[in-house]
């Protein structure tokens, strides 16, 4: 005889197929998976000048900031006193996306988390920075007036850990760090943890907060961000010919993904399977792409290899899009280099021009937007795509959503460090045997 849980160890891993069963969503534009499906919808951005802290000393003053009340959203004292605002994403998201999956009484040793972060917990590092140095007038600082949680808010695997404690998972339990690609490597990950047998269920997707005077100046100081702070609400222009830059955002998206037969077994709703994917690192340059696009197109082919798929397949491409001139000029390349002629015909659009750049959070976020797509038939527009740019000569969905039928999606994602990353979703009964 063996237990539930040796049991669960000992079944093959082949043929085990990932799907989505749970969403949930906190960005820019309202709180929750509705809330942020009506807003990339309806095409309203939700960029505006930076709240949280006087950003009137630098070069780029906007951001997509979330209306968050962490109290309204169900945290206790402790925990707001505990977490770090991003791990407070992580754990409202999770409650949702839990809730949306019917997920109930889940054996713990077959349950585990990955969780996204690119910056982790910067905002209360560098607020805690703040006070021990005095306002940085102290170089030798006195670690004595920092908080008894500092040592949580440094280590970001703090966040796996409150996300594992909220739903009870026992199983592997990762935070995943690789820059602006983390919110779609956090839930390959995921993936293959279901895949090679390990677990049934994976509490997956990727949180930041970085909206904190420590990350404008890093992004000021190389001129990434965009400096069209006149106008915060068209300031996001992915592939126009206007863009000058991306436009600073924070959030979080959370998923339940389970093995599909698990899946079927209880009678839940599949938003998705997870079909196909990759990451690659062009070991070139820490911020730089060549222009042909070869290093995203080989994270896209691998993905489409790995779920059995063609270019024409494809129905709707989730871009990157961040609007800064090299990245949108690169994806544009590389969708060409994998998909030929496909590409001309295959909508395409970019998230970020509503709700901004959330670094290693957006990936997840994308891949919701993705689901949502295939979910209502609809692709999100991309906004502010007034002029565009003739070298970015693709079907970029301007201004307005569009009615679409979508079996088959790519989300893709590229990040400091040369990481590339992409991955096809899809409906189940469409993928190929």
């Amino acid at each position: 005889m063996t237990d539930k849980a040796t049991a669960g160890r000992l079944r093959p891993a082949s043929g085990r197929r990932v799907v989505i069963t749970g969403i949930g969503v906190l960005a820019p534009g309202g709180v929750g998976t509705k809330a942020f499906w009506d807003t990339l919808t309806s095409g309203r951005t939700a960029t505006r000048t930076i709240t949280f802290f006087d950003a009137s000393p630098f070069r780029s003053r906007i951001a997509g900031e979330v209306d968050f009340d962490p109290a309204a959203e169900g945290l206790g004292q402790q925990q707001i006193r505990r977490l770090d605002r991003a791990a407070q994403f992580a754990v409202v998201a999770t409650r949702e996306a839990v809730a949306d999956s019917g997920l109930e009484n889940v054996d713990p040793y077959r349950t585990g988390v990955t969780v996204g972060s690119a910056v982790g917990a910067t905002m209360s590092l560098d607020r805690e920075y703040a006070v021990v140095s005095d306002g940085g007038q102290s170089w030798l600082v006195d670690h004595n007036y920092g908080s008894r949680h500092l040592y949580d808010w440094f280590v970001p695997s703090s966040f796996a850990a409150e996300v594992a404690r909220e739903v009870g998972a026992e199983g592997p339990a990762v935070v995943v760090s690789a820059g602006c690609t983390s919110g779609l490597d956090s839930v390959g990950h995921a993936a293959e943890l279901i895949r090679d047998g390990s677990v049934d269920v994976m509490i997956t997707g990727a949180t930041d907060a970085p909206i904190s005077p420590i990350t404008v100046a890093c992004f000021d100081a190389i001129k990434a961000t965009s400096p069209r702070n006149d106008d915060p609400e068209h300031a996001s222009r992915p592939f126009d010919r206007t863009r000058n830059g991306f436009v600073l955002g924070e959030g979080c998206a959370m998923f339940v993904l389970e093995e599909l037969s698990h899946a079927r077994a209880r009678g839940a709703h599949v938003y998705a399977e997870i079909a196909g994917f990759a990451s690659r690192c062009n070991a070139y340059h820490m911020t730089g792409l060549r222009p042909d696009g070869r290093e995203m197109a080989e994270a896209i082919r691998a993905a489409m290899d790995e779920a059995r798929m063609a270019g024409e397949a494809i129905d709707y491409i989730n871009a990157h899009g961040s609007g800064t001139k090299q990245n949108d000029r690169h994806e544009t390349a590389a969708v060409k280099r994998v998909l030929g002629d496909h590409a001309y015909r295959t909508p395409m659009s970019s998230i970020k021009s509503v709700i901004g750049h959330s670094l290693g959070a957006v990936g997840s976020i994308e891949i919701a937007a993705s689901a949502l797509a295939m979910e209502h038939g609809v692709v999100p527009p991309t906004a502010n795509l007034h002029e565009p740019d003739p070298e970015c000569d693709l079907d970029y969905v301007p201004l307005v959503a569009r009615e679409h039928r979508t079996d088959a999606v790519l989300t893709v994602g590229s990040g400091f460090g040369g990481f590339q990353s992409a991955m096809v979703l899809a409906r189940p009964e469409r993928r190929p045997a």
